[in-house]
């Protein structure tokens, strides 16, 4: 009983509760002990009293020791669940054989612990245990002490009516035990189907909600970006041949961040428009697309391509574009010097890697990194730090639904190779996936309300 907890599925919520699994069983001790006391000292019949108890005593410490060695919330697995339910009904045979086996009125306590296992536990434990049990019963109806009855006489019933009671155990634990299983399995889908269906709605909100702050932002942003190119455009012309080499050069990089903030925005307010972006490019072109921006920002961004078979191609898919844009300015962002995009294929899958030289994300936020309002990063040296804290953590949570929906997968971590460090992130896509070209009828924009589609669906 070391290991009561499964690795995998000690939170899933079917799992029994330690602490509901100890109360019922306390429970059922107070019953048993109540009835051998009421029997011996109540109506004068003459049991095992010594026996009885031990018994009794033995299921009493271990649940004991399943109170001092794990905590109250502790979730059970289905194995040990099983095996302690096994247990129970193993205890309730020995009670059961010193006061008369299937004779006693009790007897039908064996349906408890399978029905607990079938609102709990998968069908082939239940079938297990309900078989345990009908075995038992069993051996019980064949051999057992007397039942106990007053000093001056015996009763011994029939085998014809303890037969009658074999039967109802057997038709007892079959039919509930599936009634139990098919109740409590529908409530559980039910219930996944619930939290899905909220999960979805809740993504479908932020992405809505956000799809009309990015119109209003490009509408409000408009009119000072302009006045912006203006001002940059006149100060270039006033300074003309004066002006230093440095302040020239700051001057059109100044222009050149201010036609990339319009593109930025241009691409919010149009991702639900997948007219003109139908056309078909390489992976090496895609990749092209997202590093070029960022070749003239002061770091490294290194290009490493290979893999089995012909370059894949895909259909162009704005929201996609726009997710993995998203992540490789985060990796500029936050990049020491370098940042490196590894592109891989098979002709299986295909993947693409994100990796840079920055303090990587913090420990306490790499689980929840992706959802939204979480800042999943510390900011690297290149990063002002007029914005520290500033970031809403959506950016990632917008890119993350993005890319998803085109069926990919997503992981973020940090480096584990010893001697380096950075973030790392992810992207891989079946190779069907990829390349298949129905974009108009299966990507989703990020303002609409019809579902999100499956796994698997959508090309990139």
């Amino acid at each position: 009983m070391n290991d009561l907890g499964s690795g995998a599925g000690v939170n899933d919520a079917r799992h029994l509760r330690l602490d509901t699994f100890v109360r019922l069983r306390w429970l059922a001790l107070t019953g048993q002990s109540a009835a051998v006391l009421g029997a011996q000292f109540g109506l004068g019949l003459r049991l095992p009293f010594g026996w009885c108890f031990l018994v009794i005593a033995v299921s009493s410490w271990l649940n004991l020791a399943l109170r001092i060695r794990f905590p109250a919330s502790y979730r059970l697995s289905d194995d040990s669940a099983a095996l302690l339910l096994a247990f129970d009904i193993v205890q309730l045979a020995a009670l059961l054989f010193l006061t008369g086996g299937l004779q006693n009125p009790f007897s039908l306590l064996f349906l408890a612990p399978v029905l607990i296992s079938a609102t709990a536990l998968p069908p082939e434990r239940t079938l297990a245990l309900g078989m345990l049990a009908i075995g038992l019963a069993t051996l019980l109806a064949l051999v057992h002490r007397p039942l106990p009855w007053f000093a001056d006489g015996r009763i011994e019933l029939p085998f014809l009516y303890v037969s009658g009671v074999w039967t109802a155990i057997l038709l007892g634990t079959a039919f509930t035990g599936v009634y139990a299983w098919r109740v409590a399995e529908e409530a559980r889908q039910l219930a996944q189907a619930l939290a899905a269906t909220e999960l979805v709605l809740a993504r479908e909100q932020h992405l809505s909600q956000l799809d009309g702050l990015a119109a209003a932002a490009a509408h409000e942003l408009g009119t000072p970006l302009g006045t912006i190119m203006v001002v940059a455009k006149e100060l270039d012309r006033q300074l003309g041949p004066t002006a230093t080499q440095a302040v020239a050069d700051d001057l059109k990089l100044l222009r050149d961040q201010v036609d990339r903030c319009r593109g930025i925005l241009s691409k919010l307010t149009s991702l639900d428009e997948d007219e003109g972006f139908l056309q078909t490019l390489s992976f090496g072109h895609l990749i092209e697309e997202l590093v070029a921006p960022q070749r003239a920002l002061g770091i490294a961004v290194e290009v490493s391509k290979s893999g089995e078979g012909p370059e894949p191609s895909c259909r162009r898919n704005p929201g996609v574009t726009f997710g993995l844009a998203n992540i490789l300015d985060n990796a500029v962002d936050f990049a020491e010097s370098r940042v490196l995009v590894e592109a891989r294929w098979t002709l299986d899958r295909v993947s693409l890697e994100f990796r840079d030289d920055g303090p990587g994300f913090p420990s306490e936020v790499l689980l929840r990194a992706g959802e939204p309002y979480v800042t999943t990063r510390s900011p690297g040296p290149s990063t002002s730090p007029d914005t520290v804290g500033s970031g809403l953590g959506l950016g990632l949570f917008i890119a993350k639904t993005l890319i998803e929906r085109s069926g990919a997968q997503l992981s973020l971590s940090n480096a584990s190779t010893p001697g380096m460090k950075g973030a790392v992130a992810r992207i891989s896509w079946a190779r069907h996936i990829f390349e298949r070209g129905t974009l108009a009828n299966n990507f989703v924009a990020p303002n609409s309300m019809w579902p999100l589609p499956e796994r698997g669906t959508a090309p990139i």
